[in-house]
């Protein structure tokens, strides 16, 4: 970043300053990266019971709005130096770039094992990969500079990163978003989960379904399940959450099990390990509420 930011002013570089401040972003990213990892790795509390994996989500929100930003700013300033061109040292810009990308590709080489399963580590990478396609950018203009003396090539490279970087960002903003909406997983098909339920032998119903998404990988659901009376909910709950289980990946349920009349029986919560329990004191509230008639 320092290199490209000393190199950018001294060729006159916009492109280079572009992707310089480009990594200044990615510097506060992976910065957020490391302080939402560090957080997510804390235990739950009593104020807090779900722990701070949600620090991971918000972190990849302000990551997306930073490069859009970002990306507001190169253009002003591409537009500007379009309607007057400068005088830019092609063959160091092309240099400074070529180290740039050099980097770039060992950082996106470490990142990629987990950006698929993670969204704040996509969100870390696909900065990273701004970077490298901006750096690849660069050398271009820079090579038309040399070979031609396009120094329009100069904003336009630079334009041109701004819409790869708008381009990640805005995904990133909209899952990040998604998931703090607590919407629906964009890999999961609810109809297809409420299939998979209706379908497990012994299930009469299903209603109240909603699956939604923790932190990355962690996925919840929560139901309530109607069956016939002969049934024993606990044998019911075991299918179900198996299919789900195999289906879906979807470990952490809550169920409530009802009666066809609708009458809570009770309501079982299955950890993200093999245990499936009942609270202590859902026989005897779901007992109270039949009486009382709700």
């Amino acid at each position: 970043m320092i290199a490209e930011a000393i190199g950018g002013w001294l060729t006159n570089s916009l492109a280079l300053v572009a992707d310089a401040g480009h990594m200044l972003t990615d510097v506060a990213a992976l910065s957020l990266t490391l302080g939402a990892i560090w957080f997510g790795s804390r235990a739950a509390t009593s104020r807090k019971t779900y722990g701070y994996y949600r620090l991971e989500i918000l972190a990849a929100f302000v990551n997306g709005i930073a490069l859009v930003l970002l990306s507001a700013w190169i253009v002003y300033e591409a537009v500007a130096r379009w309607q007057a061109p400068q005088e830019v040292a092609g063959l160091e810009m092309s240099l400074i770039a070529a180290g740039g990308l050099a980097v770039n590709i060992i950082a996106a080489y470490l990142l990629h094992a987990g950006h698929k399963h993670d969204l704040n580590m996509r969100g870390a990478f696909l900065h990273v990969m701004g970077d490298l396609l901006g750096s690849v950018t660069a050398i271009t203009a820079g090579v038309l500079i040399i070979a031609f003396g396009w120094l329009w090539a100069d904003a336009a490279g630079s334009i041109l990163i701004s819409i790869i970087i708008v381009v990640s960002a805005w995904r990133l903003i909209l899952e990040s978003v998604n998931v703090l909406l607590e919407g629906t997983p964009s890999h999961i098909d609810i109809r297809a989960v409420e299939a998979v339920i209706l379908e497990t032998e012994g299930v009469a119903g299903v209603h109240d379904l909603h699956v939604w998404t923790i932190s990355s990988g962690i996925e919840a659901l929560s139901a309530h399940i109607s069956h016939d009376v002969e049934i024993a909910a606990s044998e019911l709950l075991y299918r179900v959450k198996n299919r789900l289980h195999d289906s879906f990946g979807i470990d952490h349920l809550t169920i409530q099990m009802e009666t066809l009349s609708r009458e809570t029986e009770a309501i079982f919560i299955c950890d993200t390990g093999t245990r499936c329990f009942e609270p202590a004191s859902s026989s005897r509230a779901s007992d109270a509420a039949v009486k009382a008639g709700r």
